[in-house]
């Protein structure tokens, strides 16, 4: 074999990397972008997503912040001296909150739609804080995060179980973070706005089912050969 034959075929043995897609982070066989559809929600939504969080095959806080305007999306476990974090907590324009079933959090399922309504000050622009973890990172986060912990805290009981079929939940009303937001939207959204548009915040759901059931069908199926039970064998 010559050179110029060994060069080629050294060619064909190279591994094929998977192409990433810059926005979404997915493979280009995974990407969700083309079903994505931003809207406003008339709050702003700040998702601190966790490291091990940005690594999943499905990261919810991430579809969500690239469905929504005026979103953002800030990667850390700690955010006490965050400096854009600060930032948005002090600005006199925005009523700050987080999304967290604490102690002292009120649930908004309890109020009715008017006090849900004058729940938040009309003169500021509403910001709602998404720890997107799981639950013992998130409960990390707010316990490393005091400037997080001294904001009001909301939380809501779910109405159905989670659809997050790829991911085993500690319990079945327990929320990804996507399925939060939008319910949360659905709670305290602004209710000025026409039908129509006050529909728009179903994309984020739309787009969630779209990458589960993709996920789905990438899943291999579990081999059961080996999974019954031996039965002794008689002498």
């Amino acid at each position: 074999m010559n050179l110029q034959e060994y060069l080629e075929k050294k060619k064909t043995q190279l591994p094929k990397y998977r192409t990433l897609c810059l926005n979404c982070r997915q493979p280009d066989f995974r990407c969700y972008c083309s079903e994505i559809q931003k809207f406003d929600p008339g709050i702003k939504f700040v998702i601190l997503i966790h490291p091990i969080e940005v690594r999943r095959p499905i990261a919810t806080g991430r579809l969500s912040y690239l469905c929504m305007e005026d979103a953002e999306l800030i990667v850390g476990h700690q955010y006490s001296q965050h400096p854009r974090v600060n930032g948005i907590i002090h600005d006199s324009k925005y009523h700050s909150v987080v999304l967290y079933p604490g102690r002292s959090a009120t649930n908004l399922t309890l109020l009715s739609s008017e006090e849900r309504r004058e729940f938040f000050p009309k003169n500021k622009k509403l910001v709602i804080f998404v720890i997107d973890g799981t639950w013992n990172t998130a409960k990390k986060t707010l316990h490393l995060s005091p400037n997080l912990q001294r904001l009001p805290q909301i939380f809501f009981t779910p109405p159905r179980a989670s659809t997050f079929r790829v991911r085993t939940q500690p319990k079945p009303e327990c929320y990804s973070s996507v399925e939060a937001i939008h319910h949360t939207i659905e709670l305290v959204g602004d209710f000025s706005m026409p039908d129509l548009e006050s529909q728009k915040h179903n994309i984020l759901l739309s787009v969630f089912d779209h990458i589960v059931e993709k996920q789905l069908a990438y899943v291999k199926p579990k081999n059961t050969r080996h999974s019954k039970k031996s039965v002794p064998k008689t002498r």
